[in-house]
């Protein structure tokens, strides 16, 4: 058969709409067919693909779990919805962030390179790379605050610890440099969303930190809800056979760090017939010798989690795609589904995986493989495919071609798609395997930077025993009463990272009422 059959034209021209497929049969039948059309040559394949059911790049490799500030979590990559001559790219940063995790909330480091890196034409080389850099400022080192009262803008001086950051774009033949250029400097980074007395209007924060650039661009960097959702019991030994607990997703409520850049499509493709682009995100930190060395590095989901041994994870971090050929075993015999036939006895494909090289290290064929591919692991979006005007959560699974694994959307539910095909979908195994978590907990957004606003410190949460009618003040203690109170008085409220300083306050003024009660009493 003809794969991608239902198309009007391959890459190289303008796509048209695939006919309806039940369920997501229609990847399987196609890829399998354009498997044995066109063989695989075993000895010229590279590295990884995301067929693996686990957290999505979080805390993923020994050295970099301890450094979270540097630690790539996910990377997405989509034509934009409401924009579509434009590519919007998201990476985040920092993982299972805690939302009232003060005084010390979460900023980029200082001394790190952020990059997001292109390959627009199929060799394995970046062609782009827009690099990140940030500063952070201090206004009052005098005080452990975060921030030292309301804050309703971004240059309110009650903002007491901010972030401001450049972005160069470099152009590069063959590894090496040959352009460098600045387009953007001093753009402010939405702060940590401390909470509802803190920042009573979170929204217009994060309104004022996305930055229009000329030329159709647009940046935004700052605190996100976590868009990846997932039931990381999975770890439990896969559940150890029990599945009674699954279902919940358990990166509901943290936040990460984003970096999201929207740009034109000319700027990145290399032309409208060759539309197809790779991408990765990588961390740089500075070392000792005053260069920088890559800590972190970032393409398609679930790669280094479960793809790549302990030996290979700190190796592959370190590594360009360009190299991937060291990490093809990982590939061809994946640990996982051995692991899955030994828990619940469902049968492991047969090695070697020539199915997951040929779609996730090369691309699909008529869709996102660029002509002449050198086999690597990089997130591909063909640029010229349309966004669906009803998306599927399983993406080309399901007959949605603007969906992972062309490119990845945030509401793409990356852990069924890959499980299932790894699981042997493309193979003849046809399943419908899953970690019963098919969304995110918050919405996304219809317009850049798309990412949920952060959740905020001052989440809400009531102590225990509070639902059924518990003083919060029996919960916090008598000390946290106004001086000279009753205790029957109003209760103190406390909200976001202000809890900790209004604590102390009470205290102390609690303290200084009754030194002054007992230096009155006569001796």
């Amino acid at each position: 058969m003809t794969p991608f059959s239902s198309f009007s034209k391959g890459v190289g021209g303008t796509p048209g709409r695939p006919a309806p497929r039940e369920g997501h049969r229609g990847l399987a039948s196609l890829i399998c067919g354009a498997l044995a059309a066109g063989g695989l040559a075993a000895a010229g394949v590279a590295t990884l693909e995301p067929g693996e059911a686990a957290a999505s790049s979080h805390r993923e490799a020994p050295l970099v779990s301890g450094a979270p500030q540097y630690d790539n979590t996910d990377l997405y990559a989509f034509v934009s919805p409401d924009r579509p001559d434009t590519t919007t790219i998201v990476a985040n940063w920092i993982p299972f962030q805690e939302p009232a995790g003060g005084p010390n909330f979460y900023t980029f480091a200082d001394d790190a390179q952020y990059d997001l890196r292109i390959d627009n034409d199929g060799d394995a080389q970046e062609d782009l790379i827009f690099r990140y850099t940030f500063r952070t400022h201090v206004k009052n080192k005098d005080t452990f605050l975060y921030n030292t009262g309301p804050v309703h803008s971004l240059k309110d001086p009650t903002l007491n610890v901010t972030q401001t950051y450049s972005i160069d774009l470099i152009k590069l033949r063959h590894r090496k440099q040959v352009a460098k250029t600045r387009i953007a400097d001093g753009v402010p980074v939405a702060p940590s969303n401390v909470g509802k007395a803190s920042m009573p209007d979170y929204g217009k924060l994060r309104a004022e930190a996305v930055h229009r650039a000329p030329g159709g661009a647009a940046t935004f960097a700052g605190q996100a809800d976590d868009p990846f959702f997932a039931d990381l019991r999975v770890f439990d030994l896969l559940y150890g056979g029990n599945l009674s607990e699954v279902g919940n997703d358990t990166l509901k409520g943290y936040n990460v760090n984003t970096i999201a850049l929207q740009v034109p499509n000319d700027l990145i493709r290399e032309s409208e017939k060759q539309p197809v682009v790779g991408i990765w995100s990588t961390t740089r930190r500075k070392n000792a010798h005053g260069g920088f060395t890559q800590v972190s590095r970032l393409g398609n989901p679930l790669v280094n989690e479960v793809v790549n041994p302990q030996k290979d994870k700190d190796r592959f971090n370190a590594s360009s795609p360009y190299d991937d050929a060291q990490f093809l075993r990982n590939v061809t015999h994946p640990e996982l589904p051995k692991l899955i036939e030994q828990i619940y006895k469902i049968p492991a494909p047969a090695e070697p995986r020539n199915d997951l090289v040929d779609v996730f290290l090369k691309g699909v064929k008529d869709l996102n493989q660029p002509p002449h591919v050198r086999p690597s692991e990089q997130l591909r979006l063909n640029t010229s495919i349309k966004p669906s005007a009803h998306p599927k959560r399983l993406g080309v699974l399901d007959g949605d071609n603007a969906g992972f694994p062309n490119g990845r959307r945030l509401a793409d539910d990356v852990i069924d798609a890959a499980l299932q095909v790894v699981e042997g979908e493309l193979v003849g195994a046809k399943n419908d395997l899953g970690d019963a978590v098919d969304a995110n907990d918050r919405k996304f957004e219809k317009s850049f930077p798309y990412v949920a606003e952060p959740t905020a410190g001052s989440r809400g949460r009531l102590a225990k025993g509070t639902q059924s009618g518990v003083d919060v003040r029996s919960q916090l203690g008598d000390a946290l009463q106004p001086a000279g109170s009753s205790g029957s008085g109003d209760t103190v409220l406390i909200a976001g990272s202000a809890a900790a300083g209004a604590a102390g306050v009470l205290l102390i003024g609690t303290a200084l009422a009754w030194w002054r009660r007992r230096m009155q009493r006569p001796y």
